[in-house]
């Protein structure tokens, strides 16, 4: 069973500052509500019972809001003291993790993945790592993933900015504790993506699954204002 779950939470929302100057991105408000507490509700219908928060700018804003519950679920914080990138949060949050196998999202993104759905898949194919995967019509903004018929990850595109039609990395993960762990470097600021999934393509069997269900990303204000109208009818 995956009941436990790390969220990056500690960017420096840049792109936002126009829109939110004072908070973390995960703790935009959306609709009167931190865009956290929906990620929350989300983990808590697929099961999760705990979630590792890795922090670090404007920490003290998420754990003054949530403390160390939230609706019977346990939340914890990793703090980074400098900033380690996605690679470098993941490792540090992954340290105090009882579970092996452990999902990831991150803070300032939404995507309605089938947790129970995508462990399985995981599970059945013995992958050491799993992306869920969204196929968009404009992959401009992204960098695009081909894998093979057996699900395994053979490729990571570069952004190309080109408006044609792609399958992107939707930035939730199931990691194995020790695989990652034994494949990451310590105390090291470094991007899963970039120094850990591109750098492991070859040995170590990465697998991606298709989800074509509703995705966001707050990180810009164009979106982020497309969530406080999507949001109304948040499901869980």
């Amino acid at each position: 069973m995956l009941d436990t779950a790390i969220i990056l939470a500690g960017g420096l929302g840049t792109r936002l500052k126009s829109v939110i100057s004072d908070l973390p991105k995960p703790m935009a408000p959306v609709n009167g509500m931190p865009f956290l507490t929906y990620q929350f509700r989300y983990l808590k219908h697929y099961g999760i019972k705990k979630v590792i928060l890795s922090v670090g700018h404007l920490a003290e804003k998420i754990e003054d809001y949530y403390k160390s519950d939230f609706e019977g679920m346990n939340i914890s914080y990793a703090y980074e003291k400098t900033a380690l990138g996605t690679g470098g949060g993941i490792r540090l949050a992954i340290e105090g993790c009882g579970a092996n196998a452990i999902l990831v999202l991150n803070g300032d993104s939404f995507f309605d993945v089938n947790i129970k759905e995508f462990f399985e898949q995981h599970n059945a194919k013995k992958s050491d790592a799993s992306l869920a995967l969204r196929r968009v019509d404009n992959a401009a903004r992204y960098g695009t993933i081909q894998k093979d018929d057996n699900n395994r990850i053979t490729l990571f595109n570069e952004k190309s900015g080109l408006e044609t039609p792609g399958i992107i990395n939707g930035g939730v993960y199931i990691l194995q504790k020790e695989i990652y762990l034994n494949n990451t470097p310590r105390n090291v600021t470094f991007s899963i993506e970039k120094d850990f999934f591109e750098k492991s393509i070859t040995k170590l069997f990465l697998t991606g699954f298709e989800f074509n269900t509703y995705f966001i990303d707050i990180g810009i204000p164009e979106d982020y204002a497309k969530a406080q109208h999507d949001f109304k009818e948040f499901k869980y």
